[in-house]
């Protein structure tokens, strides 16, 4: 089986955002720009998450998913604010292939169910954002991982299939945006207790680190944020000047290009022929 390689967009407003353990999110440019890149580049799918949607009740990806849909052909899935069957609809209406959903399957987990029967358990991905706790157990996270609810992980990826949810992404909140490397223990705890594929997110500082999600965590796929998003940058000049970047987030990382000494930049192709290299099958297009 291919391992897929997601470039993961998360969207504030107009712009691709980005931050630590999902909190100081920066300004990275524009997420359409991002995505061209990526589906050039020989992108697997395309992940895209509305940061404040849940925060606000609502999810305004629409008009981004619509003008993505018609200029890239490979699968997008989008999360943020899906509270009902009806959101959901709109989403694919749109032009998403799949849905990612987080706290509204938390808060009502029949709605799990109900997007299942309703557009196929192939549509459902359920996010599970988890943050260790001192005793090795992990908890999961609701509304962009601002809240800990007290369930136990685990237990939560069990469940979320059993009602009928076709894949999950797993997200180690301790990890994201550090470049430090994959929650390994979780991504393979998750791994070997469902029958669905599993992504994994949160950590990737360099290649190495794909590899070990994929031969030690036994993940089906690698959701990859800051490691692509840097490279992009490192090779495009953006003009901050020219384009409005001040209506969501910081821009001081645009100005000053600042970035993690963890992470060490990659374009998608990088990171397909590192795993061809090391055995690791995907599907490589890449340039």
């Amino acid at each position: 089986m291919n391992i897929r390689i997601i470039p993961r967009l998360d969207i504030k407003g107009p712009n691709l955002v980005k931050g630590i353990h999902l909190e100081g999110l920066r300004v990275l440019g524009k997420p359409e720009r991002f995505a061209r890149c990526y589906y050039e580049a020989g992108a697997d799918e395309l992940f895209y998450q509305d940061a404040v949607a849940s925060l606000y009740g609502r999810n305004s990806l629409h008009e981004i998913v619509r003008k993505t849909s018609k200029e890239i052909f490979i699968p997008l899935c989008v999360g943020g604010g899906l509270r009902t069957v009806e959101d959901v609809r709109k989403v694919l209406r749109a032009g998403a292939d799949k849905v990612a959903i987080n706290t509204a399957a938390i808060e009502r987990p029949q709605f799990i169910t109900e997007a299942a029967h309703t557009f196929g358990s192939s549509t459902v991905l359920v996010a599970i954002d988890a943050i260790k706790q001192s005793d090795g157990r992990y908890y999961v996270l609701t509304n962009y991982g601002r809240e800990v609810t007290g369930i136990d992980a685990i237990e939560w990826a069990r469940r979320a299939v059993e009602l009928g949810a076709g894949e999950l992404m797993v997200t180690s909140i301790d990890r994201e945006g550090t470049g430090i490397g994959f929650d390994i223990d979780l991504i393979r705890k998750v791994a070997t207790s469902v029958s669905v594929p599993v992504i994994v997110s949160g950590g990737c500082g360099q290649l190495a680190h794909v590899a070990d999600a994929v031969n030690n965590g036994k993940a089906d796929a690698v959701c990859l944020g800051s490691v692509l998003h840097y490279g992009v940058i490192r090779d495009q000049e953006v003009d901050s000047e020219s384009d409005d970047y001040t209506a969501e987030g910081n821009t001081v990382f645009l100005s000053q290009g600042r970035q993690s000494s963890r992470i060490e930049p990659a374009k998608l192709g990088d990171v397909k022929r590192y795993l061809s290299k090391h055995g690791i099958a995907c599907r490589f297009e890449a340039a």
